[in-house]
Parts: structure tokens; C-alpha cells; sequence
């Protein structure tokens, strides 16, 4: 019995040793239907192609624009930034998968676009809760604003934004790295997300889940809480408004960051909170594309058509030209 155990011990951690040795994924995409492929490549080329210049285009017209360096358009750009960055990790790799028969991805590659993508979509979610907090302020305590949203206040809220998509992704990364890859290398997925790859583990995954739950209680839980404490705030604020012109204003300079943020949430919510079957896998590819790839570019055209600062931005340079 013994002889029996040792042996046992033996061959299982050889192959956990072969199969800790992955060098490449091999990402499924978003559909295996052929007639689909072509129409598919050029809708997503096309909305990354807006996404690139709806929000470098906001980068560059809120630098250009003296009248809109205010906090609400410093986080604004910064809010860009992180679209165009998330967006350019997930996008041009499935591009890709439209025009090759076999897409791959080596295993540094899928760690390092895990990483990324987690990072900004990090950074995403608690710079929409820093955006909710700044219009908190400019609505309840307008005479406080300059001061408590000055310039090195905003500059930190930054810092600290980006500061939490760095520890959030660097401690999924680390968990994911001990994890042993030893099913099938096919990615069901068009990237490489973190519930897939965990899919593929024929070792414990446990630590990975924890580390999710607890990181999703600052990164999701705190974010949200923040926003909707915010609004609780600002509509009681408005209702204290007298005039109907006074309450308009006051809230169309809140709609286009509600708008934001219903759909940022929401798409991801039913991604993440839908039960895992075999069924809902691709309706998880669906919605998980709404929050990767076309929140980034609805983000500048919401905030450009519902803002009349920036339309008045662009007119400017549309005059100088």
C-alpha cells in the first residue's frame, strides 16, 4: 500500500509538473460562426476607431481649454485616459480572432493583459465614485468647492484612484500566477478575464475567490456606496432648490455622470452576478463586451452631447480652424 502511494504521489506531481509549464492560450472569441466574423471585425474596428478619437479628443480639448480646467473636467480626463487604456488592452487582440483561424496567446502576454485590464477597470470604478464625490460638493456646499476640491486635493484623489487599481491588480495577478493550468488551453472567452482562466485550474482556486470577495468589497462594494450616498445627498439638495429653472441645472450637470455609471454598473453586474451555466456563457461574452469595449466609447459622447461647456469647447476650435 505503500509502494502504491509513493507511486501515486510521484506520477501526480510530475503531471502537475508538465502542466504547470503553459506557453500559450488559445482565446475561443466571441463567436464560431463564420458568415459572422467579417460584419463582426469591422463594428468593433469601427467603435474602437471612435473610442481612440472620442476620448483623446476629450484629453486633448479639456488641455486646450482654459475654461474647462475645473476638477470636474480634471477627473473627466483622467475618466478618458482610463477608457482609451482598457479599451486599446482587450480590443485589438479581438480584432485579431475575426481574421485567424487559431487565435492565440502566449501565457506572459495573457498575464499581462489580465493585469492591465484589472488595473483600469479598477481605476474605472473609483474614478466614477471620485466623480460622483465632486459633484456632491459642487452641489451641496457650492461656496466650499474651490477650496475642498482644490487643485492638490483632485491631484490626489487621482494618485489614490490609480493607487487602488494597482493593489487590486497586482494581488489578482500574484494569486493567478500559482494557479496550475492543466485542462484544456481554450480560453472561453475573447480576453483573458479572471473567472475563465480560473476555469481552466486543475489546482485549488480557493485563495484566488477570497481574494476576489475581499478586493470586490473596496473595489465594487465602496465605489457604489459612495456614488449612491453622493446622489441620496445631491436629490435632497435639489428638492431644497426653489426654482424649476435652479433644479434643472443643477441636475443636468449631474446626468451625464449617472448615465455613466447606470451603464457601467449594470453591463458588468449582469456579467458577473448571472449563474454560471453552460447556457448564459455566451450572453456573458455579450454583456461583458458592453462594459470592455462600448462604455469606453459611449463615455466621451455622453459627456460631449449632454455638456455645453465642451460643445462650446468644440465650437472654439471648429471657429479657430
Amino acid at each position: 500500500t505503500s509502494n502504491f502511494s509513493f507511486s501515486r504521489n510521484c506520477s501526480e506531481e510530475m503531471a502537475v509538473g508538465n502542466h504547470s509549464t503553459v506557453t500559450e492560450f488559445i482565446l475561443a472569441g466571441l463567436t464560431e460562426k463564420p458568415e459572422l466574423q467579417l460584419p463582426l471585425f469591422l463594428f468593433f474596428l469601427g467603435v474602437y476607431v471612435v473610442t481612440v478619437v472620442g476620448n483623446l479628443g476629450m484629453i486633448t480639448m479639456i488641455g486646450f481649454s482654459s475654461h474647462l480646467h475645473t476638477p470636474m473636467y480634471y477627473f473627466l480626463s483622467s475618466l478618458s485616459f482610463i477608457d482609451f487604456c482598457y479599451s486599446t488592452v482587450i480590443t485589438p487582440k479581438m480584432l485579431v480572432n475575426f481574421v485567424t483561424e487559431k487565435n492565440t496567446i502566449s501565457y506572459p502576454e495573457c498575464m499581462t493583459q489580465l493585469y492591465l485590464f484589472a488595473f483600469f477597470i479598477i481605476s474605472e470604478s473609483h474614478m466614477l465614485a471620485v466623480m460622483a464625490y465632486d459633484r456632491y460638493v459642487a452641489i451641496c456646499n457650492p461656496l466650499l468647492y474651490n477650496v475642498t476640491m482644490s487643485y492638490q486635493v483632485c491631484s490626489w484623489l487621482v494618485v489614490e484612484v490609480y493607487m487602488m487599481g494597482l493593489i487590486g491588480a497586482t494581488a489578482h495577478i500574484v494569486c493567478m500566477l500559482r494557479v496550475v493550468f492543466c485542462k484544456a488551453k481554450i480560453i472561453n472567452h475573447y480576453f483573458c478575464d479572471l473567472f475563465p482562466l480560473l476555469e481552466l485550474s486543475c489546482s485549488s482556486t480557493y485563495i484566488n475567490e477570497v481574494v476576489v470577495l475581499f478586493f470586490s468589497v473596496f473595489n465594487v462594494l465602496a465605489p457604489i456606496l459612495t456614488i449612491l450616498g453622493s446622489y441620496v445627498s445631491i436629490i435632497a439638495s435639489i428638492l431644497q432648490i426653489c426654482s424649476t429653472e435652479g433644479r434643472s441645472k443643477a441636475f443636468s450637470t449631474c446626468s451625464s455622470h449617472i448615465l455613466a455609471v447606470t451603464i457601467f454598473y449594470g453591463s458588468a453586474a449582469f456579467m458577473y452576478l448571472q449563474p454560471s451555466n453552460v447556457s448564459s456563457v455566451n450572453q456573458a461574452k455579450v454583456s461583458s463586451v458592453f462594459y470592455t469595449i462600448i462604455v469606453p466609447m459611449l463615455n466621451p459622447l455622453i459627456y460631449s452631447l449632454r455638456n455645453k461647456d465642451v460643445k462650446l469647447a468644440v465650437n472654439k476650435v471648429i471657429e479657430k480652424r
